[in-house]
């Protein structure tokens, strides 16, 4: 067993606030970028500099912590942060954080408090640094790379119940299926997938046979950097351990406005707002559990669960009525063509995703043309989904590598959108009206359509052709389908 490192609390605060701001490359006083001469696609190069050149001990991959803080075992944990596409001032974790392999051969044996799962977690130093890059690089490049700041974290009772139930349903499922089937290593696959719509906190990956870690979600590391910078999320005694809970208490709230009207809740609720929309729902959804913020993101519990909302409008007859938008493509990830599908934003959003939907119903038949203001629209309740593999894998896939052959072919094109007399259509404004030949909805059940309040604002510029910013859309009828399934909370 490799040697545990002890040090004081107040010595690694006055040690690591030397770094904050200086690149990794200049904090790297060992040298140990120099292994990149030879090994340029090396992994884990930023932990290595912070341990070997920052904190001063030679690389250590053992299982249990890497310190002793004031005589505390310490995990140290380096991770990337990334610019946010929605406001590059803002970062967010550049990918899940890995904590230590799932064993399922050693899992069934443990008990939480022993784990080394919670070895790992009980006691952390996070190092943070920005990958400040728009592309993929080489393992020598980290050295461009800022420290931006580091924590001493320990979780919350509240956040520690939640780890342990997560951690407990893994535990569990791998000895069924070592109980219940001779041949239990063919079902191993099933860790990740079956058990993704489960766990609040954490993931398991890669998939079997790759031997799976368990992982802090993204959403989760977003929410720790926040809370490291002093942004105060807000908390909601909600009392929720499991999506068991989270489902119940959904279903008391529904239960409460089911049926009412659009503006009937939004009067209940007290939002500062006429009429209500789908562009409020967000907030006055937040407003239904109690809370005072925006989005579901500054809830503390609802930023780490990744919890999105969304809002369906089903037409008199329980059909679809509209499509649903999702995330934005980030074609700086198209475009650069060492990045997987499986490392790509749009992946995590919908393979990590949880939605919760608000149902809506309209209460008759609009004119042709025209829909039911969402005003007068019947809330049904909430229904609350993660999207399967095979939609992920294939469906999701199918367009994100469409888009992909076309910026990488040069096959992309601007096409205008023509009556069927030939003539071009006028926008209101005087353009004519086209649209890049990305995936529509008579491709797929993901495509991509165009978001803009103006037609002549098109700042995205894609191999010589300017457009809107392009979102990710999901056909309602797909959705609808998927929500059929699915019982109401």
């Amino acid at each position: 067993m490799a040697e545990m490192h002890p040090y004081r609390k107040k010595d690694l605060f006055r040690r690591l606030n030397a770094y904050l701001g200086m690149t990794l490359g200049e904090a790297d006083s060992n040298h140990v970028f120099d292994r990149t001469i030879k090994h340029p696609k090396i992994t884990g190069i930023a932990g290595d500099v912070v341990e070997q050149s920052i904190l001063g001990y030679p690389s250590d991959s053992d299982q249990r912590p890497d310190l002793i803080v004031d005589g505390i075992p310490t995990e140290l944990k380096v991770t990337g942060l990334k610019r946010s596409k929605s406001n590059p001032d803002m970062f967010e974790a550049k990918e899940p954080m890995s904590i230590t392999a799932v064993s399922p051969h050693k899992i069934v044996y443990e008990d939480f408090y022993t784990s080394h799962f919670w070895q790992k977690l009980e006691h952390m130093l996070i190092v943070y640094y920005l990958y400040d890059s728009e592309t993929t690089v080489k393992a020598a490049d980290y050295a461009n790379f800022p420290i931006e700041g580091f924590d001493f974290h320990e979780f919350s009772d509240e956040d520690v119940e939640i780890l342990r139930n997560d951690w407990t349903i893994v535990r569990d499922f791998i000895n069924m299926l070592q109980q219940k089937y001779p041949n239990y290593e063919e079902h191993y696959p099933r860790i990740s997938s079956e058990l993704r719509p489960d766990l609040l906190y954490i993931d398991t990956a890669p998939k079997w046979p790759h031997a799976p870690r368990f992982r802090l979600k993204r959403s989760v590391v977003t929410t720790l950097w926040e809370e490291c910078c002093g942004k105060q999320h807000e908390k909601l005694d909600l009392d929720v351990v499991t999506y068991g809970e989270f489902d119940r208490l959904c279903h008391r709230i529904a239960e409460y406005y089911r049926h009412m009207t659009g503006d009937k809740i939004l009067d209940l609720v007290g939002y500062p707002s006429k009429r209500i929309n789908k562009s409020i729902m967000e907030p006055v959804v937040v407003s239904m559990f109690g809370g005072n913020s925006r989005k579901m993101a500054e809830i503390e519990i609802f930023s780490k669960m990744g919890l999105i909302s969304k809002t369906i409008v089903l037409n008199c007859n329980g059909a679809r009525t509209e499509d649903t938008k999702f995330i934005s493509v980030d074609f700086e990830e198209i475009m650069d063509e060492s990045i997987s599908f499986e490392d790509s934003s749009c992946y995590d959003h919908f393979y990590n995703g949880t939605f919760l939907f608000s149902i809506f119903k309209e209460p008759y038949k609009p004119a042709p043309g025209k829909s039911v203001p969402l005003s007068e629209c019947e809330f049904l309740g909430f229904k609350r989904i993660s999207f399967d593999d095979y939609f992920v894998e294939v469906e999701v896939r199918k367009t994100w590598d469409r888009i992909r052959h076309l910026i990488w072919y040069n096959e992309l094109r601007d096409v205008i959108k023509r009556r069927k007399d030939g003539t071009p259509i006028i926008n209101p404004c005087g353009t004519v009206k086209s649209a890049p030949n990305f995936p529509k909805a008579s491709d797929g059940q993901v495509f991509l359509r165009g978001t803009s309040t103006d037609s002549t604002y098109k700042p995205v510029y894609i191999n010589g052709i300017n457009m809107t910013f392009q979102n990710y859309w999901v056909r309602g009828a797909y959705l609808v389908d998927l929500l059929n399934q699915t019982e109401y909370l």
